[in-house]
């Protein structure tokens, strides 16, 4: 479904607007993480926001799901190269961001 934004930047704060996709991003730019591990890196979440949050990621291509036919069979999420992309986006977003933090102290 084709959404028409405003701004672009409207469509950024859809993919990763929200209480726990960024910590979810933020988890995974070290690389492949399990489902139950980023459960535990997430602190707080519940299975069910985990969940909704990482099908939206996958969803929006962020994050890519892929699944192995192992026994016992698991699951690992991990950026995409467009996730990737966005966190190097991110990264002035975050020095503007601390930069106010510390004139707001």
């Amino acid at each position: 479904m084709m959404v028409d934004y405003y701004c672009p930047l409207e469509h950024t704060t859809t993919v990763i607007g929200g209480k726990w996709k960024l910590r979810i991003i933020g988890q995974l730019q070290q690389g492949p993480v399990r489902f139950n591990t980023l459960k535990r890196q997430v602190e707080g979440i519940t299975d069910l926001m985990l969940t909704k949050s990482l099908k939206e990621l996958v969803a929006a291509g962020v994050v890519v799901r892929k699944q192995y036919e192992s026994i016992p069979p698991h699951v690992e999420y991990q950026l995409t190269q467009a996730g990737q992309a966005l966190l190097i986006a991110l990264e002035p977003v975050a020095e503007w961001s601390e930069t106010m933090l510390m004139q707001n102290q």
